[in-house]
């Protein structure tokens, strides 16, 4: 069962908006694709829990912090006797392991994962004994791509390859003992404690001015859009997307990117290029938001 889902965080959005509307330069780039590499293999490891029958409590994306340490648990089971910990890398390509340290084939020395679980457990141990649950803790790096290799792969270590991912949780799903109250209560502490914004996120400075305006696809993201009628079609790759959809997809990204600023009619009647026009905007806002404050000083929230 899962018991908390995913969602992408701020940041990544917040790359993925700026990435489209006026480009990275390379190292805010750089990061914004492995963030965006992460996430997709945390997302195609969910679809692979979820299918799981056993009596289980799936705890995705948990950012907690302990003795002002902050981390970061990429997914989290609990079951009857064992709290499972999952690390998820969605690496690709050949790797090699030699003296306790990782490379890729070119001698490039890259972080070691195993480091970075056994920090995380030791901190996820101390959390749980605070919140007093005492069961053993099994933590796993799960690789998630099959295009990933690692050559010299230490015995004994806790790594699950890509061919080794399903029969790891077949296993696991072969689990009967069912939960009490008492397992459930421990996923809500933790999903209590979970912390919305992580404090080292990494963004680039950015202007509103910066910023290209329109309407963007939501499929391939080009701004070559035009309003036929409830639609908007975009002439790159076809894609049709209601109006509303559209529209709100475009509030959101607004409110996101300019949290400072506010809603209104002729803000999202620029943000969205001027393409639709101001008084279809005004119903759509009337419509899905709130209005606070009267004539010039109204905004929507």
């Amino acid at each position: 069962m899962i018991y908390k889902s995913r969602s992408e965080s701020s940041e990544l959005q917040i790359l993925e908006a700026l990435n489209t509307r006026m480009g990275l330069i390379e190292k805010d780039k750089q990061h914004y694709l492995v963030l965006r590499k992460g996430y997709d293999g945390e997302v195609l490891f969910d679809s692979m829990t979820e299918k799981l029958d056993c009596d289980c409590l799936i705890l995705n994306d948990l950012l907690l912090r302990i003795n002002h340490t902050v981390f970061q648990i990429d997914a989290l089971m609990i079951t009857f006797d064992t709290v499972y910990f999952f690390e998820v890398k969605n690496y690709e390509g050949d790797y090699y392991y030699e003296n306790e340290k990782w490379y890729v084939m070119n001698k490039t020395e890259v972080t070691n994962p195993l480091t970075q679980l056994s920090r995380s457990e030791t901190l996820l141990r101390q959390l749980l004994q605070q919140l007093g649950c005492h069961s053993p803790i099994n933590a796993k790096v799960i690789f998630i791509n099959p295009e990933f290799s690692l050559f010299q792969a230490p015995l004994g270590k806790p790594l699950i390859l890509p061919t080794q991912v399903k029969r790891f949780l077949k296993r696991l799903n072969t689990t009967s003992a069912k939960l009490s109250e008492k397992h459930r209560i421990i996923a809500e502490k933790l999903v209590s404690l979970h912390l919305t914004e992580s404090p080292n996120t990494q963004l680039p400075s950015y202007l509103y001015d910066e910023v290209r305006k329109g309407i963007t696809s939501h499929k391939c993201t080009s701004f070559f859009i035009s309003v036929k009628g409830r639609s908007c079609l975009c002439h790159e790759c076809g894609n049709k997307e209601n109006v509303s959809l559209a529209l709100m997809r475009c509030v959101k990204e607004y409110k996101l990117l300019f949290p400072k600023r506010r809603v209104t009619t002729i803000e999202i009647y620029l943000w969205c290029n001027e393409i639709i026009p101001k008084q279809r905007v005004r119903r759509f806002l009337e419509k899905n938001f709130k209005i606070v404050g009267i004539h010039q000083w109204a905004y929507y929230d």
